[in-house]
């Protein structure tokens, strides 16, 4: 994989967003700065990035950092800190035995981390009380694969996505989450314009720009679509009765709900009309090479193992698995859920894909191990964990690198639970997150550019993250930190790593023993990797067993299932009534295109900030008018769990009766958009994933009194005001602002928000009859902040103004012209930033559009936008298409 154009400091690593898993060239600068780019090698995504991936470099500073251990918020040497983690986990052992402890776990983790947390906990602790974020993402769709195929295995690759000639995308807004994957798919319909893409969401999101057909589900009707598949499937003699007779078992169970096919009564269940259930059903019994990828939006549900089963079912039935182009096939969220799930991270697995109820995977692993006591049953799953931690039976909490005080269902009650347990460690990047808040000993950890381990995607292909910065003051490693922590504890010798490149041949090594192809995860290859060896090692995709090497490629075709029969399990699988009378609307939770998880990485770059730098609601406009709310005012979204407050995005993109309102904000961010403390704790009974997407909240207008914009050059260090949502821009920080009651003294709360201090000379605007006021503080010729007030959302050019904080102010007409608020004639306004990568914004995508770019890639020739990751081609073309029909009225 060498390129002799790469400079000889360019780093080969891999992305540490989504489950794609893409390869990254890293370059480090004299000046500190980190050029990025895709890894033309790379077999994940072929030198593609993503809007996210490509502003890495921007995210790596070390603003908020983490940098020293901390002990009751006071700096701390790293053996006091590490002499008290373990005392106090040993203690709460000795005291209350091993399930009074946990730790909490994550996909950012990298693969040799997992391992040792897993082996520390369920090995050495002798608890399975090791669970993991993923939990909240992908469990059901592991839930799944363990009933029916016997392991928690992926069939198919990516190549399978350009090779098929029906994808069916259901639960997935793929344009957005999974940015490279949809491009590849994108690129391979230009090539072969007879593939068809099916979109299955209650969101016309944008990944509906490259659907041949959208079908408008019902929230949770995934398993009553699949099942009417499957007796449509029968009926139309579309079933693969061979494979179905020499690979599976409980077919006729699973047919015997599914049959007869109603459409009438599937589309009263489902939403869809009998015309397009027809259309689709069709399609996908004529179309051999079908892959059907699926995501959180079936995943995140309480019958999420269910739909699981339900759509493998259809798959099963028709053979359709383990060949080219064809396959049920999970992406996951994060860029490490895979490896995690390799190494038993989830509280009701053991390492190396073996069970923890299994006696025999129980042996072996304690026997590899030679470890004191082995958990001998499932630990806490995540929702149940913090629930324990709440009423008391966990007295000792460690968290790595997650935010579960936003991210877990019902996070109000988490951040409680946090707050009275009795010691809390949290293991991060950063100093100050909504968790962080609550730890009683603060580690700090490498981040990106500095960790050095394994990840897996999720095709099965594991790529190595290397190191490429120095780490910061005294931050370590993650695996480091629980090795030191295991020696304190007494288990010096089971721990006694050097580095990672020996744990993951340790990890290697279990994989293959006593696997003789009963188990599907096999990288016994790899047992013997050297330090140089590990250091080299390309991405490769498992199994490669050490008798056979690399196997490549799929499973099931001739079926080999990892069931006691070798055969796979259809599941009968009963659909949910999701036809319910209730007035409430249905809260969606999901991602925005450039924003992850928490925002403690994304939020750091002022480019991933400017597309949506609020949080926000998505309401269809007729549900809006009935409760008198208007496009971009604010609204309250409430249940019995809370109350968030956020912006009212209106359009017909979303079906009626559901809401749909991104994950992504903090008390770091916003001063009241946690949008999981309205999201119950209900989660499936099979996987314990929560039902992230089927909250029932009530909608109603936020008064507010008065409405606020702010550019500023520093971060206030505490905000007031009854609503308000900070974003940074490229010299300081933009803020929208609004208040119930009318600010008394707008002066004294203009130099507060700036920081500038009392009786600095300010240049006010006010007109009292309007209610527009507008302020601004300058040094010398730089601007401070700027603030502008009105009685409703004030009407200010954001991308503009925030550009301002960069700017001289020596003239007193550029000074004024910034209280307007909007740039001069001479100076377009581009408008809301519509491409991130190339700062491109709506006015001028537009204007190009009226000055005959009638294509988006008419857009991209002009402008640049479009041409880089490709995931704003659905919104530029939206603001083409728009343009074109305003020309023609």
């Amino acid at each position: 994989m060498d390129n002799p154009a790469l400079s000889p400091d360019t780093v080969r690593t891999t992305c540490p967003y989504c489950g794609v898993g893409c390869g990254v060239l890293a370059t480090p600068g004299d000046d500190g700065t980190v050029a990025i780019a895709g890894d033309p090698d790379h077999p994940a995504n072929f030198g593609r990035l993503c809007s996210k991936g490509s502003a890495l470099g921007e995210t790596v500073h070390l603003d908020g950092r983490l940098l020293e251990p901390q002990i009751d918020g006071r700096a701390a040497s790293w053996d006091s800190a590490l002499d008290l983690v373990a005392s106090r986990f040993s203690t709460a052992i000795r005291e209350h035995g091993p399930d009074s402890v946990a730790f909490y776990v994550s996909g950012q983790l990298l693969t040799e981390d997992y391992y040792v947390a897993n082996k520390l906990m369920k090995g050495f602790i002798g608890s399975a009380n090791i669970d993991t974020n993923s939990r909240l993402c992908m469990s059901s769709s592991v839930a799944g694969h363990m009933r029916a195929f016997g392991s928690d295995t992926v069939p198919g690759t990516y190549e399978d996505l350009e090779l098929a000639d029906l994808i069916v995308l259901t639960g997935s807004n793929l344009a957005w989450c999974h940015p490279v994957l949809y491009q590849r798919i994108a690129a391979a319909k230009v090539k072969r314009p007879q593939m068809r893409v099916v979109l299955i969401d209650p969101r016309r999101t944008m990944t509906a720009d490259i659907a041949d057909m959208h079908l408008q589900i019902r929230p949770d009707a995934d398993t009553a679509l699949f099942v009417g598949l499957l007796g449509f499937l029968a009926e139309q003699s579309a079933l693969n009765k061979a494979y179905i007779a020499q690979y599976t078992t409980g077919f006729e169970a699973a047919l015997a709900i599914a049959s007869p096919c109603d459409l009438e009564t599937i589309s009263i269940k489902t939403g869809i009309a009998p015309d397009q259930l027809l259309a689709f059903f069709t399609l996908f019994a004529r179309t051999e090479r079908c892959v059907t990828v699926y995501s959180q939006g079936v995943n995140q549900s309480a019958s999420g193992t269910d739909k699981v089963n339900a759509i493998i079912n259809c798959h099963l039935a028709t053979g359709r698995i383990g060949r080219p182009g064809m396959g049920p096939f999970s992406v996951t969220g994060q860029p490490n859920a895979m490896g995690g799930r390799e190494v038993g991270g989830l509280a009701n697995m053991l390492a190396s894909h073996m069970q923890i109820e299994n006696a025999g995977h129980r042996r072996l692993v304690q026997d590899f191990w030679a470890s004191p006591t082995m958990a001998t049953k499932a630990g806490l799953k995540a929702v149940d964990l913090f629930k324990a931690v709440g009423d008391g039976r966990i007295k000792a909490l460690w968290i790595m690198a997650t935010n579960p005080a936003d991210s877990m269902p019902e996070a109000d009650l988490v951040a409680k639970a946090l707050k009275t347990c009795p010691f809390v460690v949290v293991s991060d990047i950063n100093a100050n997150t909504d968790t962080t808040a609550y730890a009683h000993v603060l580690l700090p950890a490498a981040g990106w550019g500095e960790k050095d381990g394994t990840v897996t995607n999720s095709e099965r292909r594991i790529s190595r993250q290397r190191p490429f910065l120095t780490l910061p003051g005294e931050a370590k490693p993650d695996w480091w930190i629980i090795t030191e922590v295991a020696k304190r504890m007494g288990f010096a010798t089971a721990f006694a790593y050097q580095n990672p490149a020996q744990i993951f041949a340790e990890h290697a090594a279990l994989s293959g023993t006593e696997n003789d192809g009963s188990r599907d995860f096999n990288i016994a290859a790899h047992a013997a990797i050297s330090a140089t060896g590990y250091d080299a090692l390309s991405p490769f995709q498992w199994p490669q067993s050490q008798r056979s090497g690399s196997s490549g490629g799929r499973f099931f075709a001739g079926g080999a299932f990892f069931t006691p029969d070798r055969r796979a399990r259809f599941i009968a699988v009963h659909p949910v009534d999701t036809v319910t009378i209730d007035q409430r609307f249905t809260l969606n939770t999901g991602r925005v295109r450039d924003h992850w998880h928490t925002m403690t990485r994304t939020g750091k770059s002022a480019r991933l900030s400017a597309h949506f730098a609020e949080p926000f609601a998505e309401i269809h406009p007729l549900d809006a008018a009935e409760r008198g709310i208007a496009d971009a005012s604010l609204v309250k979204l409430h249940n019995d769990h809370g109350n968030i407050i956020v912006r009212a995005l209106l359009t017909d993109r979303q079906i009626r009766g559901s809401v749909f309102v991104p994950m992504h904000w903090t008390n770091q961010f916003s001063g009241s958009a946690r949008v999981d403390i309205l999201v119950t704790s209900r989660t499936d009974p099979v996987s314990g994933q929560p039902a992230l997407k089927m909250a029932k909240v009530d909608i109603r207008p936020f008064e507010a009194a008065w409405y606020g914009f702010a550019v500023l050059r520093n971060k206030p260090p505490t905000m007031t005001t009854d609503y308000w949502a900070l974003a940074r821009t490229n010299d300081g920080y933009r803020i929208e602002l609004a208040g119930l009651r009318d600010v008394d003294d707008r002066a004294a709360f203009a130099e507060a928000l700036f920081g500038c201090g009392e009786g600095a000379p300010l240049l006010r605007y006010h007109d009292e009859k309007n209610g527009q006021h507008r302020m601004a503080v300058f040094a010398g010729d730089g601007l401070i902040g700027a603030l502008y007030i009105g009685r409703q959302p004030v009407a200010v050019s954001r991308s503009w103004a925030s550009e301002q904080l960069s700017q001289s102010f020596s003239a007193a007409q550029s000074r004024f012209q910034l209280l307007a608020g909007r740039p001069g004639k001479d100076m377009p306004d581009k408008g809301a930033i519509v491409c991130s990568c190339f700062s491109v914004g709506r006015n001028e995508i537009a204007s190009a559009a009226r000055g005959g770019c009638q294509t988006v890639v008419a857009i991209g020739e002009a402008l640049k936008a479009g041409t880089n990751c490709g995931s704003c081609r659905a919104e530029i073309r939206g603001i083409v298409d728009a343009n074109l029909v305003q020309a023609a009225e």
